[in-house]
């Protein structure tokens, strides 16, 4: 698939602004805070329906805008996709698909598929059990609309039971209605848990030959799914842990256990990067893991994914670029950078420079960033 145009309006610190990427890699050249991040931000918002950087849909609105409009159009195997994400600053956010008013939040999946790799991809493996989660959910969530609805219909029942045994602590006879929680969370539980373990079993297997690539045959990266439940992931052994540990959340009044819980274990040559791997193996590792998933997502769709790289470039040594680089044929890519250096050997199509929100086109990769 590939991008052919990107309009924004009220968006982070755009008035307006239309982008349109090149077949192959379209380079943005600029200095920090002139915006080409929130470029990257708005493609990927139409991929997942979040940004990599907020929860918040009023902080993606530039100041004094009543609305923010990222309006995105694709071309795929099956055709031309054009997708509309309309946030307000009062009210609920509006996705239009061909310019019909979607009626469901995961109706925006499928139509526009990215892969980002950013500097806040090292919280992957270095940060707690919630990142890597969110980094399967993701993909998931792109891969499979079915996928998204399980995760919704999960949380909202184990927020429904979180908030039945806070209520219980004050009138135990609450207690009773904890089977009818614990039957959905196993339902919608055991699903999450079967997509989760069939993904990183493909993915376990691309990042592996993707690190052994990237760092020349010197560490072997292992990708392994840690469920939080060891009995299974069938409805049966969710509603057994469930029960086994119904003490323990009456007195914490938390669900304690369950596929919210899961993790994901990143190692290099046996050892827990998070602990023991320095700051060039985790970044390494992190970026192994993203260019698995584009190849994950590949092999799903027979069509390569949107790729972005968020000023990356600068944070692997010399060899690691190349060889990244050289894995970019036939994927379209947009890159950030504000040193053109960074992009030595780049075969750029098209190279933008990015200067307090607004966009000129350039020639080529300049050796330096002309001054004002």
């Amino acid at each position: 698939m590939r991008v052919t145009r990107l309009k924004l309006r009220g968006y982070r610190n755009y008035a307006e602004c239309t982008l349109e990427p090149a077949k192959g890699v379209t380079v943005l050249l600029g200095d920090n805070g002139q915006g080409k991040t929130n470029l990257l931000e708005a493609v990927y918002l139409t991929c997942t329906g979040r940004s990599h950087r907020t929860r918040q849909d009023k902080e993606l609105i530039q100041r004094n805008a009543e609305f923010a409009s990222v309006h995105i159009y694709a071309e795929r195997r099956d055709g031309s996709h054009d997708v509309e994400v309309l946030l307000p600053r009062a009210g609920k956010r509006h996705i239009k698909i061909a310019g019909q008013e979607a009626s469901r939040s995961g109706e925006l999946l499928g139509h526009v598929t990215g892969v980002l790799f950013s500097p806040e991809d090292l919280r992957t493996v270095k940060d707690g059990p919630a990142e890597r989660r969110r980094f399967v959910d993701m993909t998931l969530s792109q891969l499979q609309p079915a996928y998204y609805y399980s995760m919704q219909r999960y949380n909202r029942a184990l927020k429904q039971r979180n908030e039945l045994l806070r209520e219980a602590a004050s009138n135990v006879s609450l207690y009773a209605t904890l089977d009818a929680w614990d039957e959905q969370l196993a339902a919608h539980g055991a699903e999450l848990m079967h997509f989760r373990r069939d993904y990183i079993d493909k993915l376990r297997i691309q990042a592996s030959q993707t690190h052994m690539e990237i760092a020349e045959g010197k560490e072997r990266l292992q990708i392994e799914y840690l469920p939080n439940i060891a009995l299974g992931d069938e409805r049966e052994q969710i509603l057994e842990a469930l029960f086994s540990a119904r003490d323990t959340d009456m007195r914490r009044m938390t669900t304690s256990v369950g596929p919210h819980r899961d993790d994901v274990a990143v190692l290099i040559d046996g050892w827990d990067v998070r602990a023991y791997g320095s700051q060039g193996q985790q970044r390494t590792a992190a970026l192994s893991m993203r260019l698995a998933e584009l190849t994950v997502i590949r092999s799903q769709l027979d069509e390569w994914p949107i790729l972005m790289l968020d000023d990356v470039m600068s944070e692997l040594d010399p060899g690691r670029r190349r060889r990244l680089l050289e894995r970019l044929e036939g994927i379209q890519t947009l890159v950030t950078c504000t040193d053109p250096e960074d992009l030595a050997g780049a075969k750029a199509e098209r190279v933008f420079r990015v200067d307090n929100a607004s966009i000129f086109p350039m020639n080529s990769i300049p050796e330096h960033i002309p001054e004002e």
